[in-house]
């Protein structure tokens, strides 16, 4: 397994894009002078544009938000199926009754 690289603080990538808005370097000097890759600042300046409303696509907190909800989605997904299988299992391996019918879980109101 490769060994990644922790990111860049977002100082560090803020001063980057500055550099390549306002010293007039191109792009492939200051990567080197910076000493990331052309891929990564390229993609830092994009993502800066974005934030700024200067280009379409997701901002860094939408992205950020997407991500926490797909974690959430994902946790959610797995406490139903635990849920389910503990069901089914409290059931005697089918969760209905002898008519085919699925019984009702009592859930007391809440207060």
């Amino acid at each position: 397994m490769p060994a990644t690289k922790p990111p860049y603080p977002s100082e560090f990538r803020a001063e980057a894009v500055r550099l390549v808005r306002e010293s007039g370097k191109k792009l492939q000097q200051i990567a080197a002078d910076l000493g990331v890759s052309e891929a990564s600042l390229r993609k830092w300046v994009r993502q800066a544009e974005i934030d700024a409303g200067q280009r379409p696509g997701l901002t860094t907190a939408e992205r950020e938000e997407l991500n926490r909800l797909r974690r959430e989605n994902r946790i959610l997904r797995e406490e139903r199926e635990i849920l389910k299988k503990v069901l089914h299992a409290a059931y005697g391996g089918t969760t209905k009754d002898e008519n085919g019918v699925q019984p009702k879980l009592y859930v007391p109101p809440v207060a």
